[in-house]
């Protein structure tokens, strides 16, 4: 679906953002995995080769929170290829202290790499996707950008906020056909939820009426469709992909 497509995808050494890897990888695509650090990245790597010998994959390890470093990163991924078709803004983190405990700080790094990261690397890849003739951006938002939860608000307040750069991205980009879209998870098995109590997990599983939480290629399987042309005419759409979850 997305052959020879050259995709670059932040917070991709595990969890969805591998998933993701690894679907592009299967629909042949040329993934350029880009994690915080060389030795999570150097893994990854390690791991996508052994599972798909025949494709091409690279790593970047940018600071994301330095557009500077992002730009010199993105450029020698573009010299490389030659164009950058696909951007998908991954990387993230939450946290679950509840307005009282919540350190200010900590609400300051939440919104720096769920938000300013993603801002940073829409700008960096845009003017090359303008070049080439278009592109796609996708950003993994969340159902508690839609519901809200009940601690932990830097979270849900930073997919707020990516709701609102991708609609407002999407608007701008789209003269220099440039899609722009993100998916919002639901409750997904990655080691985060693979850590809860087993009683925990039962109990989510229940307010989903699907009746399962969800798996990483469930995920995956969404980012898949809006990067491919069968989206073609699909911008500023927040898919949720949720099994109906409600809060």
């Amino acid at each position: 679906m997305i052959k020879n497509k050259v995709a670059i995808i932040t917070g991709s050494t595990r969890g969805i953002g591998l998933a993701i890897a690894k679907k592009f990888l299967e629909n042949g695509a040329k993934v350029v995995v880009c994690g915080s650090k060389k030795e999570s990245v150097d893994k990854a790597l390690l791991t996508l080769n052994e599972e798909f010998p025949n494709s091409e994959i690279s790593g970047i390890y940018p600071n994301l929170s330095d557009f500077n470093s992002i730009s010199e990163s993105f450029k020698t991924i573009y010299e490389k290829y030659g164009k950058i078709d696909i951007l998908v803004n991954n990387a993230g983190i939450s946290a679950r202290a509840s307005l009282y405990d919540y350190d200010p700080a900590d609400f300051v790094k939440i919104m720096d790499l769920n938000v300013n990261a993603v801002f940073n690397c829409s700008k960096a890849v845009a003017p090359y996707m303008k070049e080439q003739g278009g592109g796609v951006i996708l950003n993994t938002s969340s159902m508690v950008s839609i519901y809200g939860q009940p601690s932990g608000c830097g979270y849900p307040t930073s997919k707020f906020a990516v709701n609102g750069l991708t609609k407002s991205l999407a608007r701008e980009l789209a003269k220099d056909n440039i899609r722009v879209n993100a998916v919002a998870p639901g409750v997904t098995n990655t080691d985060m939820v693979a850590a809860l109590p087993p009683e925990m997990v039962k109990n989510l599983v229940a307010t989903i009426p699907l009746g399962r939480i969800g798996e990483p290629e469930d995920i995956a399987n969404a980012f898949l469709f809006l990067a491919s042309d069968m989206a073609s005419y699909i911008s500023g759409v927040i898919l949720s992909v949720d099994g109906l979850a409600r809060a």
